[in-house]
């Protein structure tokens, strides 16, 4: 579910832009968060597919990059909070379009305020990490994808899936960090293929990426309604969640993924997830065999305000201790 547990930056550094050091020959935008507290890594985490996700990198001096296709085109977008506010670089076709919703993207519409802790765990994780926004990228695809590639399978083969079929069948971030300094392949920046070409992948390269034909057809279906789903970006959650949902193979679990990213759904809570529900009655109840309708129950004094609860608990690292060995990692292209 988006933003488990707290975000990790990467050790490795990061190029610098070879036009400058201060960015020169990028558009550039300042903004200033409305409030005291902002952590960037908390607003932007749920949107890094893994460690090596090709699509987004985060650095230790704080900053984070993002290469994402846009209406206007391929873009990438650079992030970093100082005390001037946030500083953001974007590159591509599609840079305009990222740095106008900038704000959207960072939080600025979401409230923080409405979210009212009745618990004292949740009290003392909103008093520790104040500067929680929930993203908002008014992108639906860019999140669909990968969440359907981590239906019933481990985050670990989801991760390695969207990996290998961004870097295989993407295009090079626009800018400095598309580049590869070393040559290899897998070390510069992707953008992820555009609607086609997601439909043109053929079956056995889905095979050798480790997605079983259930979830390649479901992204098949998808693509081919690009467009429509798309739209769901500006609409109200729950028509939204309609709209994904009559794409077959996307249910609840998969458009309330999407629509925490996608949206900023303060109130798109995760159902059908296999652990979800022991964390959160473990945290809030003292019980880990917590099943979803318990877990709405547990849910139910946040009405409206549902996913940030779940945040905030997953931050707490408040988790059921382990019974049985973590779930075999499948390889279904070696099958």
């Amino acid at each position: 579910m988006a933003g488990r547990f707290a975000p990790r930056t990467c050790t490795t550094a990061l190029p610098v832009p070879r036009t400058g050091g201060d960015g020169t020959g990028a558009k550039t935008r300042t903004w200033t968060p409305p409030g005291d507290a902002f952590e960037l890594g908390l607003v932007l985490g749920p949107l890094r597919r893994g460690p090596a996700d090709p699509t987004y990198r985060a650095a230790s001096d704080g900053s984070a990059v993002r290469a994402t296709r846009t209406p206007a085109g391929p873009g990438t977008l650079r992030v970093r909070a100082g005390d001037g506010g946030v500083r953001a670089e974007a590159w591509g076709p599609g840079a305009d379009w990222l740095l106008e919703r900038l704000p959207e993207l960072l939080g600025a519409a979401d409230d923080p305020a409405a979210f009212v802790p009745r618990h004292r765990l949740l009290a003392a994780a909103q008093r520790r990490r104040p500067g929680l926004r929930l993203c908002r990228t008014g992108l639906v695809l860019e999140s669909l994808i990968p969440s359907v590639l981590e239906q019933k399978v481990t985050t670990i083969e989801a991760n390695r899936s969207w990996r290998h079929l961004v870097r295989k069948y993407g295009e090079p971030a626009p800018g400095p960090y598309g580049d590869s300094p070393d040559g290899r392949r897998d070390s510069g920046m992707y953008v992820m293929p555009d609607p086609r070409t997601w439909a043109m992948i053929p079956s056995w390269e889905w095979h050798k990426a480790g997605v079983d034909s259930k979830r390649s057809d479901t992204i098949a279906r998808a693509v081919r309604v690009a467009r429509r789903l798309e739209e769901a970006a500006a609409m109200e959650p729950e028509l939204a969640a309609a709209r994904l949902e009559l794409i077959p193979g996307i249910g609840p679990w998969t458009s309330a993924e999407i629509l925490q990213r996608s949206n900023g759904a303060p109130d798109a809570v995760t159902v059908g997830d296999l652990h979800l529900p022991g964390i959160v009655g473990y945290a809030l109840a003292g019980r880990p065999d917590t099943d979803d309708a318990g877990m709405l129950e547990l849910l139910e004094p946040y009405a409206g305000q549902r996913h940030r609860a779940v945040r905030l608990i997953l931050l707490t690292g408040r988790t059921p201790p382990r019974r049985a060995p973590r779930m075999a990692v499948g390889r279904i292209a070696h099958l």
